[in-house]
Parts: C-alpha cells; structure tokens; sequence
C-alpha cells in the first residue's frame, strides 16, 4: 500500500514537474512546436538559407520589443515605436545626404532623435500625468509626421556605409542578427543587473510601493521611455540599412508586433514580469509563424488571423499561468539555482530542436522532384482593385500554362516584401514576380535573389539597383500627363481643381503626380487649388473632398491618383458629380469603369491590370526555362471615358 501511494506520489510530482516547466517556458514550448509543425510541412523550412531569413526577420522586431520590454516590465506601453524607428531612419539619411552631415554625426543625431522622443514620452506620462497609451499615441502620430515632413513623402537614400549593417559577415552570418544578438544581450544585463533594471520591476510590481520606499519613479519613468526611444532607432537604423533607403512610412504597425513579441514571450501587460530571452523568443515566434506561413503559401489575410489568435493563445497563457501560481519571469528574482535551472532548459531546447532538424531533414531528403514550375508574386497590396486585377491575371495565366504560382501581400510595408523575396529565394522557387512598394528598398532582397540565379520579373514598378530579366508595366508618368490632358480639355482649358494624392512615399503616387503636374504645364489656365492625400483609399477619398468643398465649394475638376479615391470623391460631390465637376480617376477597375458607364467619374486612365499579372507570368516561366524575354514589355494605357467603355475589356 505504501509502495502504491509513493509510485502515485511520484507519477503526480512528475505530471505537476511536467505542468510547471511547460507553463513557466510556455513561449519557448511554443516555439519548438512551431519549429516542428513548419518542418513537417514544408521540406524548405529548415534549410540553412532560411532560417538564417528568420533572424534576419525577426531582427527589427527583436530590437524594437527590448526596449518595449523596460517599458512593460514597469507596466506602461509604448505604441510610438514603429514611427520613432521610422524617424530616426529619415533623420540620419536627410542630415547625411541633403546636408551633407559626416556620417558618424548622422547617427548620432538619430540616437539622439529617438532618445529625445523617448524623452517626451517621460515628460508628459511623468510630469504630465498623460496615460502612457494617450501619450505615446500621439508620439506615434508626431514621429510619422516629422518623418513625412522631413522627406517630402519620398524615400532618401541610406548611405553606403551605414547600409553595410544589412549585409552579411564572411558572406552567409547577416549582420542585422548579431546587432539582435548584442541588443538582447545588453537588455538582459539591463533588466538583471543594474540599478535601473531593478527599479522597473519595482514601478511594475507595485508603484506606490516602489515611490513610498524611496525610488525616485518620474525620474525612472524618463529613463525607461528615453532607453525605449534608444531601441526603437537602432531598429530604424537596421531597417532602412536592410533597405538601403529611409522610408517615411516604414514600420508602421511594427509596434504592435513588439508588444506582441513582448507578451508572447512571457511578459505580463500588468507590470513586474518579463525578461530579454522571452522578448526575443516572441520576436522569433512571429518571424517563424510567418515565414512558414510564407513557404506554405496561405493567404496573407489568414496569415494574419493565425498570428492574432497567437497574440490571444500567449495573453491566455499569461493568465493561466498566474492562476497556476507558476513562477515569474523577472530577470534575477529566482531562487538559487533557477539561472542553472534556466539554462538547462535552453540546452534541453537545443538538443530537441537539433533532433528534430536532423529528423525532418531525413524525411524531406529527397522529397521535392516536383516537375511543376514554381513561381512566387509579392504584392505591394491586395488592399486594392487594382492590385488584386494584377492577381487574378496572374493566375488565370499560371492555371493555363501549369504553373504553381504563390501571392503573397506585403500590405505596403517594404520590410514585409523585403522578407517575403528572401523567403521566395531560399526556397527554391524558379522565378519571381515583385510589384514593389518601393523601387528602391525592392534592390538588395532581388539582388539576393539574383546571387541564387532565380530570375526576376517586375510589375507596374520597376526594382533599382538589381538585375531584372524584364520589366512589365504601363508608364504611371505618360498616364499622368493623359489625365491631365483629358481634364483639361473637359474644362475647356480653364478653372479651379484639386487633386488628391496616394499614399505618401510610394512611386505610384510620386509618378502619377509628377505626370500631371507636367501635363498641365501646357494649360496655364488650369489653377490647382488644393493638393491633399488620401492614401488611394476610398473612405479618406469621401473625408478629404468633404474638408475640400468646404474651402473650395466651386471647384470645377477632380483628379485622383486612383480610381478608389475617386469614387470616394464622387461621393463626396453628391449631384455635382459628372456635372458641374468632372472626376478622373486611374487605374481602370471595375468598379471605376462601372462610375465611367454611369457618368459620374468623367475618366479613368486604365492600366489593364489584368493584362499585366498575365504577361508578367509569361516572361516569368520564360525566363526560368532560360528563354530570351524583352527587357521592357510596355502595357499600353489609354483614357477611358463613357464613349469608349464599352469596348474596354480590362
């Protein structure tokens, strides 16, 4: 009887051992079950390329969420991040390029600008009693500005030497992974060895506790935030030295990532909990849940329903665990032995992940002979007609020739499609399709490419920079200059019109205002108005041209640099709409040809978006057969009006 009740003893210590370690490494858990579901699905997983790609990935991200962390740990949040990365990016390429500022100042200054942002995000939650959330969302929104007004809406090239930060050492270890690597490192010695590290637990635990026992907590709330600050420009550094440009708009909705990151791997949003091995485990997660959703092929919308059920899963974990009593994760509040204890579990998770490497590997060896052409398509968005035209094209046109083609979404986000290029590359595939956000930041991820012989194909925008076997678009320049001219002659070569503009920073937008603008030239009697984006989105379409009528109720003429924002417009005009103001739009979508039939958008200068995703996949499989394609495949724009519509097939 006493031998049965010590065997259960032991059998329930066991099970409770097993309970513990699982929900006080949660985060980790998750990973190397991740890494397990990916291998097993994807034979591209774990080679060697790609999971070099996912440190590099998870790099920006990583960095970001260390300095979340100190602001978490003391139960803030900062969600000014993504856009103090973006500014200090565009503060050291316009002080070193326009300026001409020494390059080691140029840093400096961007040091300084993310730790000034940092600063007064201290000033007002310290001093000015603001909630850290109302604070640093108006950071966020301050950052971007400044960072828009700084670059004219247009990204500035990164200067050479800083670019090598995107590189690689001895030409496979990416340098964007060791300044992760050094950034961790020096979060961990941060959190658990210094005088600061041991305040934020305090502030997160308890602050008035912390204040009544004689911490100093405004002045330990200047520091965390200004060290937030810190982090967040060494990741804008980072990021634009992998693009090779300052972006205006990069990382956006990269701080709800590094809060992600953050949670994910341990932190609790409540304070006092949260350590730099459990941010970065989180960083890694995303990057992996990503890349292997990328080598997968899922639809980048379901990608991310799949990574907020994980943001869910991780704050379900959290509570979970704090009911369970399990043992919090602040950095050197353990009990003797727990660092030992700690560490083993990390060599218990490298051994499993070895074995599991080394299992899958076997298993997919020898497993892909697939004769099927494989092509990938990264889009600067599906959150547009046009672009999902350009899609339905593309695979209309890889169904009819046998190919397996895989689209992914970059959502405007030039990190994003850098990523989704470097997965396409490590994973074999035999040609690439890149419609870029940004021709600039395309070039070193397409030049990855171009090391690994994969050709590529551009789409509507050219790559700069890098070698593309052909480049498929209608000229955005030419189609401005059409508008302008079709406008013009509609009101007779005189009056008042505003224009509105697309997403600041792209070359879609830059080009087709650049053509207007020279259109007009030759109607001096043309007055523009008003200028204003509206980021080609047809809800900010309605909102600006509602402001604009307010300020300019006679206007006689709209142009808009896409048909979203002019239907939009249209809108917003009511009954003037086709007939006291004429609307014209671009692009030629269905639902803006349809406002043409109609007569309420005046023109559209159509693109068959249709027509290039198809030729694009044509030179695509051509080109990975080896065969001669031309350079440049011009896909003629023409005006389409209510007198020619119906014989546009798109």
């Amino acid at each position: 009887m006493a031998t049965d009740t010590h065997q259960s003893t032991s059998r329930a210590s066991g099970a409770s051992a097993v309970r513990r370690l699982l929900l006080d490494n949660g985060a980790l858990t998750a990973l190397i079950v991740l890494v397990i579901a990916m291998s097993a699905l994807s034979g591209d997983f774990l080679t060697t390329d790609n999971l070099l790609n996912i440190g590099v990935q998870a790099a920006v991200t990583a960095i970001l969420a260390f300095g979340v962390t100190f602001v978490i740990v003391s139960a803030g949040i900062d969600l000014s991040v993504g856009s103090v990365a973006a500014l200090s990016a565009t503060v050291l390429a316009w002080t070193a390029t326009s300026q001409g500022v020494p390059v080691w100042i140029a840093v400096i200054l961007a040091i300084a600008t993310g730790i000034a942002c940092g600063l007064v995000n201290g000033v007002l939650i310290s001093y000015g009693k603001l909630p850290p959330f109302i604070a640093t969302l108006a950071m966020l929104s301050v950052g971007r500005g400044l960072s828009l007004v700084i670059s004219q809406g247009s990204p500035i090239p990164f200067p050479d030497s800083i670019s090598h930060l995107g590189d690689t050492l001895g030409g496979w270890l990416p340098v964007p992974v060791l300044v992760m690597v050094v950034m961790g490192l020096i979060t961990a010695v941060i959190l658990g060895r210094t005088y600061i590290g041991r305040s934020m637990y305090a502030i997160g635990g308890n602050e008035e506790a912390a204040r009544l026992s004689g911490l100093r907590v405004k002045k330990q709330k200047l520091a965390i935030y200004a060290l937030s600050g810190l982090f967040a420009a060494a990741a804008g550094i980072v990021l634009a030295s992998r693009l090779s440009s300052a972006q205006p708009q990069a990382a956006q909705g990269y701080e709800l990532d590094a809060i992600a990151a953050v949670v994910i791997g341990g932190a609790s949003l409540a304070g006092g909990t949260g350590k730099a091995s459990g941010t970065l485990i989180g960083a890694l997660i995303l990057a992996v849940l990503r890349n292997g959703l990328n080598l997968l092929s899922v639809s980048a919308f379901w990608q991310q329903v799949v990574i907020g059920v994980v943001i869910a899963l991780a704050v379900l974990l959290d509570t979970v665990r704090r009911k369970a009593g399990a043992t919090p994760v602040a950095a050197g509040a353990g009990t003797p032995g727990g660092k030992g204890k700690q560490a083993a579990t990390y060599v218990i998770a490298a051994v499993v992940a070895a074995a599991v490497v080394g299992a899958m590997s076997f298993l997919h060896t020898g497993s892909s002979s697939s004769t099927t052409q494989k092509v990938g398509l990264s889009l600067s968005t599906l959150n547009n007609p046009f672009f999902v035209q350009i899609k339905a094209g593309a695979q209309q046109e890889a169904k009819k020739l046998g190919a397996d083609l895989t689209v992914t979404d970059a959502q405007n986000d030039a990190s994003q499609q850098a990523n989704q290029l470097q997965n396409f590359t490590s994973s074999g595939i035999g040609s690439i399709i890149v419609n870029p956000v940004d021709s600039d930041a395309a070039g070193p991820a397409v030049r990855s490419a171009n090391k690994a012989d994969i050709p590529v194909v551009g789409v509507d925008r050219g790559v700069n920079k890098a070698d593309t076997a052909a480049l498929v678009a209608s000229d955005n320049v030419e189609g401005g200059k059409l508008g302008a001219q079709a406008l013009a002659e509609k009101l007779g070569g005189k009056g008042k019109i505003v224009i509105l503009q697309g997403l600041a920073g792209t070359s879609a937008s830059r080009e087709r205002g650049a053509g207007f603008a020279e259109g007009l030239k030759a109607y001096p009697g043309i007055q523009v108005v008003a200028r204003q984006p509206a980021d080609f989105d047809r809800t900010k379409g309605l909102d600006v041209m509602t402001n604009l009528l307010q300020a300019h109720p006679d206007i006689q003429g709209v142009f808009a640099e896409n048909d979203e924002m002019a239907l939009g417009a249209i809108k917003a005009l009511s009954s003037k709409a086709g007939r006291s103001v004429s609307v014209i739009g671009f692009d030629g979508t269905p639902d803006g040809l349809k406002a043409v039939q109609a007569g309420t958008l005046y023109a559209s200068v159509a693109q068959q978006p249709k027509e290039l995703g198809r030729i694009a996949v044509e030179n695509a499989l051509k080109a990975a057969e080896g065969k001669k394609v031309e350079e440049t495949v011009k896909v003629p724009v023409k005006v389409v009006t209510k007198e020619n519509v119906a014989g546009f097939g798109g």
